[in-house]
């Protein structure tokens, strides 16, 4: 094996350890704020998927109009997970955490219906941006600009959201309600809200995530479910709640499972799944997370 050959490898996995990355911090964030386990995360990724689709043929395929389609994607299931929340989920926060397990379960059944009604089962893929179309060389591999874009993409996210809630009003307010919502509720603060920006975050970052894949995988019923167990796999390795433990739970997965078929072709997911049961037994509340008390 070649040196090029071994990068070419890490770029792979780093790039769909960004793209895991998206998807998990929503999942990650909803969990450490609404300690809401929301198994139709990946019903929103998709949605997010089919979404920007629908605008691109909408404002059409030439020029830069995939950013717009990305960005209203992105919004369209904020929105939508917003509403839910308000609308359905906030009845639940003080039942038993089955009935939001069967709540959540429910809604990927329902959105994978209206998705196969409203765009059918057929593969539908998006081109890339014509700003991010060509590649270039580095170190003797050949790195699409996109690649690169979404490798680029995925730290910075996290440094701003670590940013806004280490460093910010609204982020102490969000980690006090993630602590003891009824302290914060008794201090005059509305949690309801908080709880309803936190999933519209979550959700948008869900959409996103979705819209951005569109250029490297194809749009088809069934890769929210394939999608989530991979978002889950991300979050339990680095801690439920941890935003930087679900980074590196998003890059030791790509990594794992790009070199992983190197070591054993055809068990790459068994080595993951075999990582994720160790930390479990070692570690259960994650490599950065904290034990729930």
């Amino acid at each position: 094996m070649e040196p090029s050959f071994l990068f070419g490898q890490f770029l792979g996995g780093l790039t769909a350890a960004m793209f895991l990355f998206l998807i998990a911090s929503g999942l990650s964030l909803i969990f450490g704020v609404l300690r809401v386990l929301n198994f139709a995360h990946g019903s929103f990724y998709m949605l997010g998927a089919y979404l920007a689709w629908q605008i691109v043929r909408w404002v059409g395929p030439e020029g830069e109009g995939f950013w717009l389609a990305a960005l209203g994607a992105a919004l369209g299931v904020a929105i939508l997970g917003a509403a839910i929340e308000r609308l359905l989920l906030r009845h639940l926060y003080r039942r038993e955490e089955l009935y939001q397990l069967l709540f959540t379960y429910a809604l990927v059944l329902v959105l994978a219906d209206v998705a196969k009604v409203t765009w059918g089962t057929g593969q539908l893929s998006v081109s890339r941006p014509p700003s991010l179309s060509g590649s270039l060389q580095l170190l003797g591999i050949t790195v699409p600009h996109y690649n690169l874009f979404i490798i680029l993409l995925g730290p910075t996210i996290a440094l701003v959201f670590w940013l806004l809630l280490q460093r910010t009003a609204i982020g102490r307010v969000v980690r006090a309600a993630a602590l003891d919502r009824e302290m914060l509720s008794a201090l005059g603060a509305n949690v309801g809200w908080i709880y309803t920006g936190m999933f519209f975050v979550g959700s948008f970052l869900a959409g996103l995530g979705g819209a951005l894949v569109t250029p490297t995988q194809s749009i088809v019923p069934g890769m929210d479910v394939a999608v989530i167990v991979d978002a889950f796999i991300v979050v339990v390795i680095g801690g439920l709640g941890s935003f930087w433990g679900t980074f590196l739970g998003a890059l030791i997965f790509g990594q794992v499972l790009a070199f992983g078929i190197l070591v054993f072709p055809g068990f790459s997911i068994f080595a993951v799944s075999a990582l994720m049961a160790t930390i479990l037994v070692v570690r259960p509340w994650g490599l950065l997370g904290r034990p729930i008390r």
